[in-house]
């Protein structure tokens, strides 16, 4: 008899011990509706920057090719000033050739003394990650690593990108770079970007060229490496539509992967669902090849499965008691109308209701006093702050609203 409870006594406490460790991964799982298995990982509504996902997502890492969408921004804006122009055509130097003929990297053929056009290079660099031809880009652009570093980091500056460290235009190792490595810089230096950067950058490229996705979203196309010899490349980005990792309901039109020993496996794409477009970056994925398209898949559906943007047209939507603000003023009270600073729209649970995001109005400090209220002097638009939404399963967002009356003189 003691045998047999004893025996159950070990049953239950198992049972017990069972169930506290799945409610410990349950709770685990309740900040998110999707767990991206990788080191750092950022999602975002690019129209709105509405943050739908974030993971260690400001801290900074090796990003191997990804770094090329940066790269891409460069030459898309030295296009556009007439610097460089699509059907230009650059000689391979024996050096660019040696780097796109190098066993270690991703190419295509590249002959030294052979020309070659910017539409070329740039299609062999975001379909097949070419790195010979991103080389050749740069050199022909800036004329030196160094110098097209700083052109990087320059546009990297426009995307709200401020902590980056950029050593060059392909992704690898400095070492990788021969000739063209950096002077003083370890061999093994690679950039170093957060997932939040590459998600800030992407946005600013498909904003301000979008012309870039036509390239992108580009299945097949051959290369002519000379007047004999011709690749024919093919997309490596498998969530591209009718591919094999193609999410269900969404077009997916880029960007960008990335693989080197540190940064491991790293990957940035785009896409539209319901009229808004989508980026999702996620550095040093678990598994191979595979198992990352998969996680990008099963993130885009359980997104569209479980959310649904919703327009955000009027501050009405909320609880009244968000729509007015007492203002100090002259020891007196009055009070003002806010609105939002534009129309928007948010990714919310499907069925969900704005009451439901648990609404709160946040003023900036420079227009609250001390017993919270808002303080003059105000200008009819002025922003003075937030109104907070935490939608299920998801990061906060912060919407900006503005004072509908000018209120002047204070004696604060």
């Amino acid at each position: 008899m003691r045998k047999l409870i004893s025996k159950c006594l070990l049953v239950l406490l198992s049972l017990n011990l069972s169930l506290l460790s799945l409610g410990g991964l349950a709770k685990a799982d309740t900040g998110s509706f999707y767990q991206m298995k990788a080191r750092s990982a950022y999602a975002i509504d690019a129209e709105s920057g509405q943050v739908l996902y974030q993971k260690n997502a400001q801290k900074t890492y090796p990003v191997a090719s990804v770094t090329k969408i940066l790269t891409l921004a460069v030459i898309e804006q030295d296009i556009r000033a007439h610097k460089l122009s699509w059907d230009q055509k650059i000689t391979a130097s024996p050096a660019v050739a040696q780097m796109a003929n190098d066993p270690r990297c991703s190419n295509v053929q590249l002959n030294a003394g052979e020309k070659y056009t910017v539409k070329q290079l740039v299609e062999s660099m975001m379909l097949v990650s070419a790195d010979g031809s991103t080389e050749a880009l740069a050199l022909a652009d800036a004329g030196s690593t160094a110098a097209f570093n700083q052109k990087m980091q320059a546009v990297a500056h426009k995307a709200g990108v401020h902590d980056a460290k950029i050593y060059n235009m392909v992704g690898l190792p400095n070492s990788y770079m021969g000739a063209h490595a950096l002077k003083g810089v370890d061999k093994d230096a690679e950039n170093l970007f957060s997932a939040k950067d590459i998600a800030l950058i992407a946005k600013y490229l498909v904003e301000e060229y979008p012309e870039t996705l036509q390239i992108t979203s580009t299945k097949f196309a051959d290369f002519k490496v000379s007047a004999d010899h011709k690749e024919h490349m093919t997309n490596i980005n498998s969530l591209l539509p009718q591919n094999g990792a193609a999410p269900k309901d969404w077009q997916i039109d880029g960007l960008k992967t990335g693989n080197t020993d540190e940064a491991g496996k790293c990957i940035v794409t785009t896409g539209t669902y319901a009229g808004r477009r989508v980026i999702v970056v996620a550095l040093h994925t678990d598994g191979d090849w595979n198992d990352q398209s998969k996680m990008q898949k099963e993130f885009y559906e359980a997104l569209a499965n479980g959310y649904q943007p919703v327009a955000l047209n009027s501050i009405k939507a909320f609880p009244k008691k968000l729509q007015q603000r007492h203002v100090v003023h002259a020891k007196k009270q009055h009070s003002t109308g806010l609105a939002l600073t534009k129309k928007t729209a948010i990714w919310l649970p499907k069925n969900t209701s704005w009451a439901q995001t648990s609404p709160q109005l946040q003023l900036d400090k420079a227009h609250q006093s001390l017993t919270g209220q808002l303080k003059a002097p105000l200008k009819t638009g002025e922003q003075v702050g937030w109104i907070k939404l935490q939608p299920a399963g998801m990061p906060a967002v912060q919407v900006p609203v503005q004072v509908t009356r000018t209120i002047q003189n204070t004696l604060f």
